[in-house]
């Protein structure tokens, strides 16, 4: 049995191999972030190719927290229609399918938002300078994470995944470059912590006890003065106990600075923090090959492996895998006439 293709169960959440599809924006639903059949399409597509759990894009929590127009949206209850469908159908088709709660802070580019952040420090020139958020500010986001979890619970997710990570809302308060703030939210890292803290605890009163929830992070932040994957060992091990189930390992985004991408080159990061928190890893970035995946798992580096563009390229990657690991998998009903 390869490991790539075997089974495993974190609390509910029981998934048919290691394959992650990771989240990635598709700027595809209209200006109030609702789900189009577009998106039902894409994810479900997936699921017909194997993968074996689907994390749908960043999902703003709130108006102000998207990214760009045509980011999803689970601000409102009228939202949980929508992606329902999608959860649905992927699971139909026997993906189990999370939802990755999101809030873009100072890098939102939707021009009709007033942006707000930890700190009023433009992303780069492009960018406007974002309000300094006040503790009012910081209430109410944590309540729409709160709601945004349980709209998730409600619309069949099977589990969450907090974004931690790429320079948005959390990340900036994580981050020393982007959170300069002299009250309980800012300074040194157990201040820095609170806020994504404060979150956890309050989608930890909505969320099942037996759904997991993912924590995603940008372990470097290729800035001399930024956090490294041992600050973020750190970090995690300050909130871990507050209900966080899985680490999913990126990096990046929190600043402009030049990253040396090349097949495999987030997994030492993953490894630091598997090794430093003990909680299990989702590793990707390049990946491409099933041979390097099945390394990366092989040698104990990451539990699971995340795929963004090659499954995009190919949404039946996972059956192709299969047949190059010299691995039995059932295919699809339909397509069996065509198994490799």
């Amino acid at each position: 049995m390869t490991k790539l293709f075997s089974n495993i169960k974190i609390k509910n959440l029981e998934l048919k191999n290691r394959i992650v599809m990771a989240p990635m924006c598709m700027v595809t639903s209209d200006d109030e972030g609702y789900a189009k059949d577009w998106h039902v399409i894409h994810y479900g597509s997936r699921a017909i190719g194997g993968t074996g759990l689907i994390i749908l894009e960043a999902t703003a929590v709130e108006s102000r927290g998207r990214i760009k127009n045509g980011d999803l949206g689970i601000w409102n209850d009228s939202h949980i229609e929508g992606l329902a469908k999608i959860v649905e159908t992927s699971k139909s088709l026997g993906a189990k399918v999370g939802i990755q709660l999101a809030h873009a802070g100072r890098k939102c580019e939707v021009k009709s938002e007033k942006i707000i952040a930890p700190s009023p420090l433009a992303f780069d020139s492009s960018y406007p300078t974002p309000a300094e958020m006040t503790e009012e500010d910081i209430r109410v986001v944590i309540n729409t994470f709160k709601d945004g979890a349980r709209r998730a619970d409600e619309a069949g997710f099977d589990v969450i995944e907090i974004h931690g990570a790429h320079g948005y809302l959390i990340n900036e308060f994580l981050s020393p470059l982007t959170n300069k703030r002299e009250d309980k939210y800012g300074g040194n890292l157990e201040n820095r912590t609170r806020f994504l803290k404060d979150i956890i605890r309050e989608i930890k009163t909505v969320w099942p006890d037996n759904k997991p929830i993912i924590l995603r992070v940008s372990a470097e932040e290729y800035v001399e003065n930024g956090n490294h994957p041992e600050d973020l060992v750190d970090i995690i091990n300050l909130v871990k106990d507050e209900g966080i189930d899985i680490i999913n390992v990126s990096s990046g985004g929190v600043v402009p600075a030049n990253i040396d991408a090349y097949p495999g080159y987030q997994i030492p990061f993953a490894e630091v923090i598997k090794e430093g928190t003990g909680l299990p890893v989702i590793a990707g970035g390049l990946i491409t090959e099933p041979d390097m995946a099945e390394e990366i798992l092989k040698n104990n580096r990451a539990d699971f492996i995340f795929l963004g563009r090659e499954l995009l390229r190919n949404p039946y990657w996972p059956l192709e895998a299969a047949n190059k690991l010299n691995e039995d998998v059932d295919w699809p009903y339909p397509y069996r006439r065509a198994k490799i």
